[in-house]
């Protein structure tokens, strides 16, 4: 008896090392010898702490910013960047970093929030045309065109005229003009999806659409709309400070990067830094996104995994 057990033991062995790994575990493999997107993931992490702090010491009335961001004092203004103001200071005298690090809460806030609107509206619609089909599929999905049709800042600037200027409103028109791309995903997952085997099982022992859509479908094609989402708030961080450089997005008193643009392009000769310092903040945080994403759609591709 005992020499059978001695000898199982090398076979289960065998097997457990034979195991394939985790899809997880597969993919953040996959991950890590991408050196752009580790790098861009590392640029979010940090200013995602940047935008936390931040946000978390204006709730606890602690001032971790070196000035105020908010604080304009005439007597200052333009002044080039030294020891005390690293960026310089703007036409107000406003510690330009100080604004800089207090835009960052602003553009991750507005670019997550509208991904969630858009992402949100554009799954439901996409997951209902692409499993209806039929007339339910061509009014859904040509009403989606009409809005691709129009470039998505031209579509944002029509809702801000409609909806009024402020924070809550660029997040909803810039959520709004997103919703096309993420329907049209969904949709196109869902049509190769639901004639599965799996799909046609659910179905057979009586689930209902709703089921059948968000438990069985969704699951399975939730990775391009993660790596759409990741790549999306790139898009609408741009979207808001074009809305804030054209004065529509995003008011005073918040230091929004657009924003400072948008009031500082009068100066582009005379004080440059005062452009400089916003735009490179939005240079960075659009490629972090975009550099992330590009390599988290790499790593869940099983195809370029293996290559």
């Amino acid at each position: 008896m005992s020499q059978v057990k001695e000898g199982k033991k090398p076979v289960q062995a065998e097997r457990n090392a034979d195991k394939p790994e985790s899809q997880v575990k597969a993919m953040w493999e996959a991950l890590k010898t991408n050196k752009a997107a580790i790098a861009g993931m590392y640029l979010i992490l940090i200013l995602t702490v940047v935008a936390v702090v931040v946000w978390a010491s204006e709730l606890m009335g602690m001032r971790i910013l070196p000035y105020d961001p908010n604080d304009s004092d005439l007597s200052q203004s333009f002044v080039a960047p030294n020891s005390q103001h690293w960026f310089g200071t703007d036409q107000l005298g406003r510690d330009i970093f100080s604004r800089v690090l207090d835009g960052t809460k602003i553009s991750l806030f507005v670019g997550i929030a509208a991904v969630a609107i858009s992402m949100t509206i554009g799954v439901v619609f996409g997951s209902i045309a692409g499993y209806r089909g039929g007339k339910t599929d061509t009014i859904i999905m040509r009403f989606m065109d009409m809005m691709l049709a129009i470039p998505s800042i031209l579509l944002a600037i029509a809702f801000m005229a409609a909806l009024g200027k402020g924070i809550d409103k660029a997040i909803i028109a810039i959520g709004l003009v997103s919703i096309p791309e993420y329907a049209r995903i969904i949709r196109g997952s869902i049509l190769s999806a639901k004639e599965n085997d799996y799909v046609q099982a659910a179905r057979v022992i009586g689930n209902n659409d709703y089921s059948i859509i968000f438990k069985h479908i969704l699951p399975n094609v939730v990775s391009s709309i993660v790596v759409r989402a990741t790549l999306g708030v790139s898009s609408a961080i741009l979207d808001t400070a074009a809305l804030g450089f054209l004065g529509l997005g995003v008011q005073p008193p918040y230091a929004e990067w657009g924003d400072m643009l948008g009031r500082a392009r009068g100066f582009i000769f005379s004080a440059p830094y005062t452009l400089v310092f916003p735009g490179v903040a939005i240079t960075i945080t659009v490629l972090a996104f975009n550099l992330f994403g590009d390599g988290l759609r790499d790593a869940l591709d099983p195809k370029s995994r293996l290559r």
